[in-house]
């Protein structure tokens, strides 16, 4: 796969995040929403940290199984029951993110929701790959 990460000098600076990626290869991988479970099912992290870099592991795991690699992640949304305990917490959800899946960042955006479908999930990211 070939990306081009564009972000026009007329935008806000991106930080920790692409305005627009431009992806060019044969197979599209779509990734289910990912919480903090663990392999028996249940959510587990009791801060939005730890959730996230759960929910972020499941995420790269599912798109490992399918061939993929972090660099691959072309659009990635993330569901947060909590935006303003996000925006405290992005250096570290930055930091978690950087070490997880490196500096390569697709295109992202940030979503305030109600509720996630497990009651004690804060945060759930799904998104798309396109692999070569």
């Amino acid at each position: 796969m070939s990306t081009e990460r564009v972000n026009p000098p007329e935008l806000s600076p991106a930080t920790g995040f692409s305005h627009a990626v431009v992806a060019t290869g044969s197979r599209v991988v779509l990734l289910a929403g990912q919480t903090a479970l663990d392999a028996d099912g249940k959510v587990v992290g009791d801060t939005l940290p730890e959730q996230f870099g759960r929910a972020l592991a499941n995420l790269l795991t599912a798109l490992r199984a399918a061939g993929g690699t972090p660099a691959d992640l072309a659009r990635v949304t993330v569901y947060a029951t909590d935006v303003a305990a996000y925006r405290v917490h992005a250096p570290e959800l930055g930091r978690i993110w950087r070490e997880s899946a490196g500096r390569d960042y697709p295109a992202m955006a940030v979503v305030g929701v109600v509720r996630l479908w497990d009651e004690q999930a804060m945060v759930e990211l799904d998104g798309f790959a396109v692999l070569p």
